[in-house]
């Protein structure tokens, strides 16, 4: 073998060690950014504050979105650190609509609440099946500490417009969503004058920040 074809050998194999350089570097910078990505998305993830409720059925955790809807989620969290829904219950369920709860004891008392909150609506949020909304009378600025969770897209629900307000989303379970789903089926009946009362006592035994 003379030099001339060493030579082309030795140029050949250069070429190749350094295109398996430059791949290689490549794909360490790949696995990095893909590191910082999967990072980022753990984070997003976690960046929400959620609450837990733990009720007679199971525990419900709910991501709160103060982004979307800041007065209504701060409402929220005061009645949860104050205790205030410790010991209430789920007292209007409707299969194929919501459950709802926050108001009532199992004796069907209502509870004292703090004042009305302005209503969140027009916050871009849809009422979709596990979303959590605030309960509220006929007029728009009147809910207080009641709160639905949605078990269908119910899109009735949403903001359309000043004539049609909609109720204000302000969170999503993000896990025991199945239990929302036992509740949702359990038999009703009426309970002092309140309809669609389960027969059986969906306490929420204790409401608490995660």
């Amino acid at each position: 073998m003379n030099n001339k074809t060493l030579t082309i050998i030795g140029i050949v194999l250069g070429v190749i060690l350094i295109g398996l350089i430059i791949n290689l570097f490549i794909n360490l910078k790949g696995s990095e950014n893909m590191s910082k990505d999967t990072n980022q998305a753990v984070v997003l993830e976690t960046t929400n504050q959620v609450v837990v409720l733990e009720t007679s059925k199971g525990n419900i955790e709910i991501e709160l979105y103060a982004d979307k809807s800041p007065k209504t989620v701060a409402n929220f969290i005061t009645y949860v650190n104050s205790g205030y829904y410790d010991g209430l219950v789920f007292h209007r369920v409707i299969k194929g609509f919501m459950v709802q709860g926050g108001g009532f004891n199992k004796f069907a008392v209502e509870k004292k609440t703090n004042s009305p909150i302005v209503l969140e609506s027009n916050n871009g949020l849809k009422n979709l099946t596990g979303t959590v909304a605030m309960a509220r009378t006929n007029a728009p600025n009147s809910a207080t500490s009641q709160f639905f969770i949605s078990t269908v897209d119910n899109d009735f629900l949403d903001y359309a417009g000043t004539s049609n307000p909609g109720y204000a989303v302000f969170g999503k379970v993000i896990k025991g969503m199945h239990i929302v789903f036992e509740i949702e089926n359990v038999k009703t009946a009426t309970k002092n004058g309140n309809g669609d009362w389960p027969v059986e006592n969906i306490i929420i035994t204790k409401a608490y920040m995660k």
